[in-house]
């Protein structure tokens, strides 16, 4: 996993402290926190924050924690901390957690952490969020934190829905802040430097002996959101530390230099100068920085390579390219840097849509945008995101699909190809206890994958990630129809139908696609507890060498934190290699839009962070480091995980460039549309006011919104609400908001657009007879392949007025043919971890989806995977 490092870059933290209470209880410990936690974090070893960039706040009034909030999100352009000690309130549904100043009462002048806090920080212009809460109740603020779009991390002194002990302690600091204080000053043994995850581990094994005034272990967690990267917080170690970078040093000189003369600058032209005061301080550098902003580029990429790319964007930031002064530009002081690189990550599909919708893209960047007929209701603000000046696909395949989903004229994005980045073959992975008897792992050809995997020999299930979602998908599959016999896929012409339609009879199953590589092998981890999930030991995984390498190693991969170590043999994957089939390449796409009034400045930014992610010792040394294979022919590089044996990759393995023609790549597409059967989903959606608390109901309405982008005449959908807003007390009723059968999205965006602005009904959720009456409709459904997607907070609808044995009903029914797979996404705190959920999953061959950052894409890859599945599957 890439480990964010922030030195040298401007740094804020924030401590916000409250011990003394009008009207509620002393927090004596807390007195102590802020001093003791701001001196060891400008202590040497931490070696991240200076003097400063350390902030104490002690609020009495809530106004004080907004201007606090305020000042550190327009300032830090790093690494923002912002911790919080003192008492912490709930509702009595344990949503709307409230953050207690000075002058709070139980229910008034308190700060919201959803409304409040989260506002600010989604504001933040600094690369990366760490926030850490020390109050009862800490754990209930992860639902409402899944709403973030910034790259954020979040630690909870303990689970949800408990109090604690920290602020009774004796004098000296609270219990938790203590161990937290101890990990950061004196680092972990066997470590270099504290990342955010090391943290959180360490300070659950320092806590486990205490518990909570409810007599549990005392469990601090965590949440990350929109990051899968690490973040350094501590460079303090036991062991013998390497001495901080020469550039790092220099940096920091040079801001404290700026900020000494600009004291005294301010001083002389306030005494000596006054008429001319105005003038001198509109041309002095501000005490924050000491460089002039940086140039902003926005990196659009796969989730898959974001980690890495990430790193790369860092290391190019901190480098002499991109720090040393250039001819023309003797104005930039030595050190700073001259341009600042923004990466973020989306789907496949979601990207095509966006440069479909180019004009709409840049539309809303400028707050001008308006729906069109055809725009299929993306919002490409949100997803994918902000328009890119750079895009990093997984392929070229991605590359040709995207052009192809453009208009030929009008549109405000010009798309300019070059040069791959990075390689990373395709494998199919094999259980290691179940390898494949005489097929040559480098090289076997997907005739003999597909032979040495079925029914007769090893009879494994081959799961794919989407080819309409992922570019890895994509690229397996344009393998699998073109080098289907092991021949070049560049030099095979058309797919050939039948070829198509028997592949996908051996990849087809309910939910056996997936957003992505990573997302895949999440779901395969030993760790993973998901309803419905499949069977390891019996899958065969078709993903990318680096990722396969990355979960054979116990690395972070998808929602799956890293592991202390790396996975057994007997849960470890053999990577095989698709003679001849392309690996992904990763290709470098400038993005230039229309009417951009420093087009030039950005399009040379571009190109010298081009040439520097290609040059041997600058970005392929990160990306080799991080496990692809580099763009030169050469070996893997240091510290790559390819060079562990318990990776169980082959470096004898060639790397197959990418040489298929576009029309080939629609083609291949084409074939796998007319490949796949005929769907009907009905989405049953939970629309209780209880969805509102938490931020659960904008990712429940962005589920809801991706089942209607994958809607069309062969693939159709219903609409259903529960409870009924005209029969809110009526257990039975929904509200059939679209009759199933539809292949029209625009009611359904209607109605998702409705419910968001407050059609909401305020009663019990009554999951079990909703669930009943729908799946009774679906039985009866001649679609040839069915599901229905349940979205929903939790099951609160249970009462005296429930009818008898509605539970043994339901289950009864969903074992009954024909099938119907129920894909549940539960936004609730329990997630999937109820018994109901579970058995709803297995009993009818579905899935259940858990809320978090991966939720609404994780969903989506299952709901792809319907109109593929037969009746031949298992």
């Amino acid at each position: 996993m890439s480990e964010y490092d922030a030195r040298g870059k401007v740094n804020r933290a924030l401590l916000i402290c409250v011990d003394d209470y009008r009207h509620l209880r002393p927090l004596p410990a807390v007195r102590d926190n802020p001093g003791e936690l701001e001196r060891v974090l400008l202590a040497p070893g931490t070696d991240l924050f200076t003097k400063g960039e350390v902030v104490i706040c002690r609020p009495q009034e809530p106004w004080e924690v907004e201007q606090a909030l305020d000042a550190v999100v327009q300032e830090a352009r790093g690494l923002l901390l912002v911790y919080f000690s003192g008492h912490g309130r709930v509702g009595r549904d344990g949503g709307n957690l409230q953050l207690m100043v000075g002058a709070s009462e139980r229910r008034h002048k308190t700060v919201s952490w959803q409304d409040t806090v989260l506002s600010y920080l989604d504001n933040a212009r600094a690369d990366r969020i760490v926030i850490v809460l020390e109050c009862c109740y800490a754990g209930n603020a992860g639902e409402a934190f899944h709403a973030c779009r910034t790259p954020t991390s979040l630690l909870m002194a303990a689970q949800p829905n408990r109090r604690i002990f920290s602020g009774e302690e004796p004098t000296g600091g609270s219990v938790f802040t203590r161990a937290l204080r101890q990990i950061l000053e004196q680092g972990i043994p066997g470590k270099r430097f504290v990342t955010f995850e090391d943290l959180v581990r360490e300070l659950r094994n320092q806590l486990a002996g205490e518990r909570t005034p409810m007599g549990d272990v005392w469990e601090p967690r965590s949440a990350k959101q929109n990051t899968v990267d690490d973040v350094i917080l501590s460079f303090a170690t036991p062991g013998i530390r390497p001495p901080t970078p020469l550039r790092i040093r220099l940096r920091r000189r040079l801001n404290t230099s700026f900020r000494h003369w600009f004291r005294i600058l301010m001083v002389l032209a306030i005494i000596a100068v006054p008429a001319t005061a105005g003038v001198v301080l509109l041309n002095l550098p501000g005490g924050a920085e000491a460089c002039p902003p940086a140039l902003e580029l926005r990196l659009l990429t796969a989730p898959e390579a974001e980690p890495a790319l990430r790193q790369a964007a860092f290391d190019y930031e901190m480098s002499a390219a991109n720090t040393r002064p250039l001819d023309g530009e003797g104005d930039l002081p030595d050190g700073c840097r001259r341009a600042q690189i923004t990466v973020y990550s989306a789907a496949k599909d979601q990207v095509d849509q966006g440069f479909a919708a180019a004009d709409r893209w840049q539309g809303e960047a400028h707050g001008t945008g308006k729906d069109g007929p055809d725009d299929k209701g993306i919002d490409p603000l949100y997803r994918p995101g902000p328009q890119p000046d750079i895009w990093i696909p997984e392929s070229t395949a991605d590359y040709y699909e995207a052009r192809r989903g453009m208009p030929a004229k009008g549109s405000p994005a010009t798309l300019h190809y070059s040069a791959p980045v990075a390689y990373t073959p395709l494998v199919v992975g094999i259980p290691a206890h179940r390898r494949l008897d005489d097929v040559e792992p480098a090289g076997a050809s997907w005739r003999e994958l597909l032979t040495g995997t079925d029914r007769t020999h090893r009879d494994l299930r081959l799961l794919r990630p989407s080819p309409v979602l992922s570019g890895t998908g994509l690229l397996h599959t344009l393998g699998l129809y073109l080098a289907h016999d092991g021949s070049d896929a560049a030099s095979s012409g058309a797919p050939d139908p039948t070829l198509a339609r028997h592949a996908e009879e051996r990849l087809s199953a309910p939910g056996s696609q997936y957003a992505g590589s990573t997302e895949l092998l999440c779901s395969l981890r030993p760790d993973a507890d998901a309803a419905g999930s499949v069977d390891r030991t019996k899958s065969a995984p078709l993903v990318s060498e680096k990722s396969l390498a990355d979960y054979n190693l116990g690395r972070a991969t998808g929602s799956c934190p890293a592991l202390d170590a790396p996975l057994p043999l007997r849960n470890r994957y053999v990577a095989y290699y698709p003679r001849h089939a392309p690996a992904l390449d990763h290709p470098l796409i400038r993005v230039d839009w229309h009417g951009t009034r420093d087009a030039t400045p950005r399009q040379d930014a571009v190109a010298r962070f081009a040439t520097w992610l290609r040059a041997a010792d600058g970005g392929q040394r990160t990306l080799t480091a991080q496990g692809y294979r580099g763009v030169h022919g050469t070996g893997p590089g240091a510290g790559s995980p390819l060079l562990d044996s318990r990776a169980d990759v082959s470096l004898l393995a060639p790397t197959v460039p990418f040489g298929a023609h576009p029309d080939q790549v629609s083609q291949v597409l084409d074939g796998y549309d007319k490949a796949q059967k005929s769907s009907q989903v009905l989405i049953l959606l939970d629309t209780s006011t209880s969805m509102s608390d938490g931020g659960r109901l904008p990712t429940a309405l962005r589920a809801a919104g991706r089942v209607l982008e994958m809607v069309g005449a062969r693939h159709t959908y219903g609409l259903w609400a529960f409870p009924d807003r005209a029969h809110p007390t009526d257990a039975d009723a929904v509200r059939e908001l679209v009759p199933p059968g539809s292949a029209d999205p625009a009611p359904g965006r209607a109605a998702l657009d409705r419910i968001a602005g407050g059609e909401l009904v305020e009663h019990g959720a009554a999951m079990e007879e909703a669930l009943t009456r729908a799946v009774r409709r679906m039985k009866k459904s001649p679609a040839t392949n069915k599901a229905i997607v349940l979205i929903l907070d939790q099951d609160d609808g249970a009462g005296p007025e429930r009818a008898a044995g509605v539970e043994r009903t339901l289950g009864t029914l969903v074992e009954e043919g024909p099938e119907v797979p129920v894909l549940a996404l539960a936004l609730g705190k329990n997630g999937c971890d109820t018994f109901a959920l579970q058995r709803l999953a297995d009993a009818s061959h579905g899935q259940c989806v858990p809320g978090g950052p991966q939720a609404v894409d994780t969903l989506a890859g299952r709901i792809a995977s319907i109109g593929t599945a037969t009746k031949g599957d298992r």
